[in-house]
């Protein structure tokens, strides 16, 4: 089964959007690894601060499947997907790595560009795959974090899902 690791995100009501996004990934696919959460500032507009983290889970379902019930629980929390691409978020899944894909698949790309262009994203995702190779790259994931320009603010927070 390949190895999904998904980066979710959440700037109205976060708490209750995470806890609400990591409920519905574990009652689908069971065990779930899970990084800290991070604060961050938004990316591209004025807004409140986001919550973000990343979720890796094995699947043995397609991409495809996986994209829609993804798709599904974002509008089902009142993701609004008529607006501005740089706006705030109830709750927003990505799909950052499936298995070694390495390409546009379903229109999913991957590996996910955010991951090395967002520290919001790669410092999570270092957390729970650092030793992981990001496909099409010969880099580590934890390197490339080591390497990262810290620049984008982003700080750890207090975080408690309840299984």
């Amino acid at each position: 089964m390949p190895t999904v690791a998904l980066g979710l995100g959440s700037n109205i009501r976060p708490q209750q959007h995470l806890q609400q996004a990591l409920d519905a990934l574990h009652a689908r696919y069971g065990r779930l690894r899970t990084s800290g959460v991070f604060e961050s500032e938004p990316v591209g507009f004025a807004g409140p601060n986001f919550l973000n983290m990343v979720v890796v889970l094995e699947t043995a379902e397609s991409l495809a499947s996986l994209s829609r019930f993804l798709k599904d629980h974002e509008d089902r929390h009142g993701r609004v997907r008529h607006g501005p691409k740089a706006s705030g978020r109830t709750v927003d899944i990505d799909i950052l790595l499936y298995g070694e894909l390495c390409g546009t698949y379903e229109d999913v790309e991957l590996p996910r560009p955010e991951i090395t262009e967002n520290a919001f994203v790669l410092c999570p995702l270092a957390q729970v795959l650092g030793d992981t190779l990001l496909p099409g790259t010969t880099q580590r994931i934890g390197e490339l974090w080591r390497l990262y320009d810290r620049a984008q603010r982003l700080w750890p927070v207090d975080f408690v899902w309840q299984e």
